[in-house]
């Protein structure tokens, strides 16, 4: 999938023009002005590109000499092409592998949220499954060591035989390693499973496949503007407590509900994770202004698009480092 959100009116920097596959352009304030001006490109984590296109919107209404392109792909993508110089930022919706920070990868954290497990609001047990919750053994048992293949074992009903459509992502993604992390693995390929490839088309195949599981990031499961699941889809809860039922704090029809779980620390971390911003070594110029711009005024903006903002003491953190 290719994303480009064009949010600014355009710089002309001399003949430099940003290509169709994203090459990055040098970043400058005019000297004699002092307006920020440039192109930041930017690709990475389906995850974070929703806010991102806030974010960049919100920043071009201050300095409108600044252009963005902005870009999905998944978060290995965005590691990718920050390493090889084609973007300014990466959007990594995942920790940074030390192999990355060893070639450049410099990184600061910018906001949280999660990956939630999904199911299609036409599976025939979807009320069973809402009432007593799934463990995350049973999670594990599913998506990493396929003990668990039908909906019967997952209710304790053998008489059930209805197989269990196992979905995950085919690119590569933080959602995937977050998950398979939670459930037992340690990399996303540990996740059995049919292939798909991006958060969308994902979200929308498990929706329309009555026996489907998988899983996504909270903007993906929730529809951010009505305040509710997507269309189609179901959240199953997570037995954290091992009780056999679905507590109060373990249930999420709302959008709400699933950002006041991360925020709390109630739901599990993994698969609630930081979303981080990468750049090819430290920040600098209008790039380096961006960043701090969303580790301060940004942070307004990021509960109303879905996302968790951070502590005052993870904001200073992330602001230590770009100094």
């Amino acid at each position: 999938m290719h994303i480009i959100a064009r949010l600014a009116g355009l710089l002309v920097m001399g003949s430099l023009v940003l290509s169709a596959c994203g090459s990055a352009t040098t970043s400058t304030t005019d000297a004699n002005s002092g307006e920020l001006s440039g192109i930041i490109a930017i690709s990475g984590a389906f995850a974070l590109y929703p806010m991102m296109t806030v974010w960049t919107e919100e920043f071009t209404k201050l300095h409108p000499n600044v252009e963005f392109d902005v870009q999905g792909g998944g978060a290995g993508k965005g590691m990718t092409d920050v390493l090889s110089g084609a973007v300014e930022i990466g959007m990594i919706s995942r920790d940074i592998k030390p192999e990355e920070t060893a070639k450049g990868a410099y990184w600061v954290a910018v906001t949280k949220d999660a990956v939630f497990p999904l199911i299609s609001a036409q599976n025939p047990y979807a009320s069973e499954i809402l009432a007593k919750g799934m463990s995350k053994a049973t999670f594990a048992k599913i998506f990493v060591t396929g003990e668990i293949k039908t909906w019967g074992e997952v209710l304790g009903k053998p008489e059930i035989t209805d197989e269990i459509h196992v979905y995950t992502r085919s690119d590569a993604c933080g959602a995937g390693e977050m998950w398979a992390k939670f459930a037992g693995g340690k990399v996303q390929d540990d996740i059995k499973g049919i292939g798909v490839n991006g958060e969308p088309a994902l979200v929308d195949t498990v929706s329309k496949d009555a026996l489907g599981i998988g899983y996504s990031n909270l903007n993906s499961v929730f529809d951010v503007r009505a305040g509710t699941l997507v269309a189609g889809a179901v959240v199953p809860p997570i037995d954290i407590n091992d009780n056999g039922q679905t507590d109060a704090n373990e249930l999420y029809k709302t959008t709400a509900d699933a950002i006041k779980a991360v925020a709390d620390g109630v739901y599990p971390s993994p698969p609630a994770r930081f979303e981080n911003l990468a750049t090819k070594g430290k920040p600098t110029g209008v790039t380096l202004a961006f960043i701090r711009w969303i580790l301060t005024d940004g942070q307004q903006f990021l509960s109303q698009a879905g996302y968790v903002p951070l502590t005052p003491e993870q904001q200073t953190e992330s602001l230590g480092k770009l100094k």
